[in-house]
């Protein structure tokens, strides 16, 4: 019998992973991406080369255009901060490369995906370790809106459908989420994780989650397979 979960799929390191997770643990995933007027659109390709390899049962791509709202270096023209070292990442504040409630609208859209195709699970790949301190990744939020979830459709207020919202990595260093991807076999190499690529789609290198990424690689002594500006 199928398990349909949803898996939200940036097409970045985490959520490739944790769509690899969801199909090693016997789910079929129905893969769930937006475009949101980010930047770094080039995700969107990869996300599409992600659910193609591991057999996505369908991809989706949703329009939702965040750049109305503004507030964001990745939905507006305030400039995505770039570091030499990912020691110079400042760690006091939330940074401007947040997205107001952008979890919120994506798990939102999740949920609805999931009761049309009668699935009761959904999965994200959010972590509390390894990065940018983003409130929407934390696992009280997570809890809380699981518990929201099931107050909020039919399934749930008729007992046909109890939503997990399923975080496999949230507890898991960057280097730990590798490891464990390749073990499934995931083909890093297929992702895209810059917040600010070039025209070509090439990392910048120097942005937080590319700081963030080759950090991980590097602490599980593997080479990064995807291209950055400048190597």
């Amino acid at each position: 019998m199928e398990r349909p979960a949803i898996v939200l799929l940036s097409g970045g390191l985490d959520s490739t992973t944790v769509l690899a997770i969801a199909k090693d643990q016997g789910f079929t995933p129905y893969a769930l991406s937006f475009s949101y007027g980010q930047r770094h659109s080039v995700e969107l390709a990869a996300a599409k080369r992600v659910a193609d390899a591991y057999g996505a049962a369908r991809h989706v791509v949703t329009d939702i255009d965040l750049r109305a709202f503004g507030g964001s270096a990745l939905t507006s023209d305030v400039e995505v901060p770039k570091h030499d070292s990912i020691d110079d990442i400042d760690d006091t504040g939330i940074p401007i490369t947040y997205v107001p409630a952008r979890n919120t609208i994506f798990l939102s859209f999740a949920l609805a995906y999931a009761e049309v195709v009668g699935a009761s699970d959904v999965f994200i790949g959010v972590t509390a370790v390894d990065y940018s301190g983003y409130p929407d990744c934390r696992p009280e939020y997570i809890e809380a809106y699981e518990s929201m979830a099931n107050l909020a459709t039919r399934a749930g207020v008729e007992g046909t459908q109890k939503l997990t919202i399923h975080t496999p990595l949230i507890a898991l260093s960057k280097a730990d989420i590798i490891r464990g991807g390749l073990a499934l076999g995931v083909d890093y190499g297929l992702t895209s994780s810059c917040y600010d690529p070039d025209e070509h789609g090439t990392a910048c290198g120097r942005c937080d989650t590319c700081l963030l990424r080759l950090k991980g690689f590097s602490e599980a002594g593997i080479a990064d397979p995807v291209a950055y500006q400048g190597v």
